[in-house]
C-alpha cells in the first residue's frame, strides 16, 4: 500500500481524530555534522539504507532500486506529470511563493524540489562526491538538501516560502516561525565564500526579515554585512531546532 493509499484510508476512516506527522528521512541533526558526514549524506541521501551502505556504489544501487519500485506507481517519463502523486508520496516538495504587500509583481508559481537529494542524485546518475561537484544540478541540489533539513528542525507550525518578484529579488527560504511578527530569511549558497548579488539585497529590502542567514557548506559562522550572518548548516538546523524547543 502507497503513501498516498494510507493517508486516504486514514482519512476516511479517522476524520477527526488523526494528526499527521512527517517522518523526514535523516537529517544533519541526526547524523555527526563534521564536513565529511555532512557531504555523504547530501550525496546519498537520508534514507538509512542508501546513507549507511558500505560503499558509495552500494548507496547509488539501493536508490536505483527505490526509484524503479512499484510503490511509486509511476513510470519514470510520466513523473512531470504527476507531480501533485510525488507530493502526496513525500518524494517532492512545492514549496509555495511568499505573499507579501509590496507593490511589485511577484512570482507566483511554486518552486518544487526532490525532498531527498540521494534519489535525486539517482535519478541522474550521479553516484559520489566527485561526480556532484561538477555537476549542473549541484547548485539546486545543495539548495533542496539544505530546505529539507532545516524544516525538519523548524518549530511545528513554521511557514516555509520563498521570494521572488518578477524584477530579479529573490530569497531561496523564507521562514515564518510561530509567535514572531517577521519572518526569518535564508539565503542558500555552495562553496565557502558566498557572493551576494543585488536581488539578494532588494529581496531584504522588501521583506524587512527579523533575522537573515546565508547557509553555506563550511562551518564558519560570520558577519558578512549589518544583519546578515554566514552560518553552516548543522549550526543553522541547531537554531531552528532550539526555537521548536522554545516554541
Amino acid at each position: 500500500m502507497t503513501s498516498v493509499e494510507l493517508l486516504k484510508q486514514a482519512g476516511e476512516s479517522l476524520a477527526g481524530r488523526i494528526d499527521f506527522v512527517s517522518l523526514n528521512p535523516l537529517d544533519v541533526l541526526d547524523v555527526a555534522a563534521d564536513d565529511a558526514t555532512m557531504t555523504s549524506l547530501w550525496v546519498r541521501g537520508g534514507f538509512p539504507d542508501s546513507y549507511l551502505a558500505e560503499t558509495d556504489r552500494n548507496s547509488l544501487a539501493w536508490r536505483r532500486n527505490f526509484v524503479r519500485a512499484r510503490s511509486l506507481a509511476i513510470s519514470a517519463p510520466a513523473v512531470s506529470r504527476y507531480i501533485d502523486t510525488l507530493a502526496g508520496l513525500f518524494l517532492v516538495r512545492r514549496l509555495p511563493p511568499f505573499v507579501a504587500n509590496v507593490r511589485k509583481r511577484l512570482v507566483k508559481s511554486p518552486k518544487v524540489h526532490v525532498r531527498d537529494s540521494g534519489l535525486l542524485h539517482a535519478l541522474l546518475d550521479i553516484g559520489s562526491f566527485e561526480s556532484l561537484a561538477g555537476h549542473p544540478v549541484a547548485g539546486l541540489s545543495w539548495e533542496g538538501f539544505v530546505i529539507e533539513n532545516l524544516l525538519a528542525a523548524a518549530p511545528r507550525g513554521t511557514r516555509a516560502s520563498f521570494y521572488r518578484t518578477a524584477a530579479g529579488a529573490e530569497i531561496d527560504l523564507v521562514l515564518e516561525l510561530p509567535g514572531r511578527q517577521r519572518p526569518w530569511a535564508i539565503e542558500v549558497k555552495t562553496g565557502l565564500t558566498p557572493r551576494l548579488g543585488r536581488g539578494f539585497h532588494n529581496a531584504i529590502g522588501d521583506l524587512s526579515p527579523e533575522r537573515t542567514f546565508v547557509v553555506c557548506q563550511g562551518q564558519e559562522r560570520l558577519a558578512l554585512a549589518e544583519s546578515v550572518e554566514v552560518i553552516g548548516l548543522p549550526e543553522m538546523a541547531e537554531l531552528l531546532a532550539n526555537a521548536r524547543a522554545r516554541a
